[in-house]
């Protein structure tokens, strides 16, 4: 009796997936609840907890703010294939090499296994989706990672497409813009991928050669062999507000020099501090930026039709 007297109310928990992964695209799967109140549970399907602000919010108000959350601006990680229609204009993208798969170069154990995961959770063949869409009605080549398939990393498919559409760019004299979303090259093709970092390079040096415009946006996170590679090539480079970009993560700088690393090391913002960013863009400007950009070019008679 004496102890029921003391004893604080509960008043509800929330239990957010145990992965952490707050992650939202157009068809988002979760198969965990969100407990509100006691007995009461309600469906991941409809909330979000955001990595921001900690605030539970409907998905459904995330996704119509661009996949940002109203209360932060916490930018969440999107499907490639949502930043493909956030940014170009309606049934214009036609998609390059859709079908390429890996082929397990180094026989790595339980390496099929997980892109078969990956294929799953994604819905895609692989971390990268390439093509040619307009942007206000100018065209352009455009790559995509995926950061669904295997955390967006670079195996030789996807050093491959992001080469072919490169190659694309070049034979119709159309600008490039490439969105990176990657942890870094694939561990398990080895050196296979880590070449993919140099025959990326290679071919944007021939897309220079041609004088066409190269515009690189990082998105979160940008790290690893992509980073050392096309992600920071670009004539100009964006990024979204927050995002990770860097080759080494933070933890593995600070064990390796054993020195506090700065507030938001890493972070767009203090790269753009240290003149590695030209501009950082809040999402639902991304589109009219992009267009101003191709649209000072195209003036400057730097895409042929």
């Amino acid at each position: 009796m004496i102890k029921e007297l003391f004893r604080k109310k509960k008043y509800g928990t929330i239990n957010i997936n145990k992965t952490g992964n707050s992650e939202i695209g157009v068809n988002p799967q979760y198969s965990n609840k969100i407990n509100i109140d006691e007995g009461k549970n309600i469906d991941e399907q409809l909330w979000i907890k955001c990595k921001g602000c900690g605030e539970i919010i409907l998905k459904e108000e995330i996704i119509n703010n661009f996949n940002v959350c109203p209360k932060c601006d916490h930018h969440f990680r999107i499907e490639a294939r949502v930043r493909i229609d956030l940014i170009t204009d309606s049934n214009t993208f036609i998609e390059y090499d859709k079908e390429m798969k890996t082929l397990d170069p180094l026989t790595f154990p339980g390496y099929n296994e997980k892109i078969d995961r990956a294929k799953k959770k994604s819905g895609e063949f692989e971390a990268v989706i390439t093509g040619e869409g307009r942007i206000n009605d100018i065209p352009a080549v455009i790559c995509v990672m995926n950061p669904d398939f295997m955390m967006g990393s670079m195996g030789s498919v996807v050093g491959e497409k992001i080469t072919r559409a490169i190659e694309r760019a070049v034979d119709k004299e159309l600008p490039l813009i490439i969105f990176s979303a990657s942890g870094g090259a694939r561990m398990q093709e080895g050196i296979l991928s880590l070449m993919q970092m140099a025959k990326t390079s290679a071919a944007l040096s021939k897309l220079a050669d041609k004088g066409l415009l190269y515009i690189s946006v990082l998105t979160d996170p940008t790290t690893g062999g992509v980073t050392a590679s096309f992600a920071m090539l670009g004539d100009i480079i964006l990024a979204e507000p927050n995002a990770l970009i860097g080759f080494a993560g933070p933890r593995v700088i600070e064990q390796t020099i054993r020195q506090k690393l700065p507030e938001g090391f890493q972070r767009s913002e203090f790269l753009k501090e240290k003149g590695f960013v030209d501009k950082i863009v809040h999402r639902k400007d991304l589109k009219n930026i992009l267009y101003k950009l191709l649209n000072i070019h195209t003036i400057g008679g730097g895409i042929n039709e």
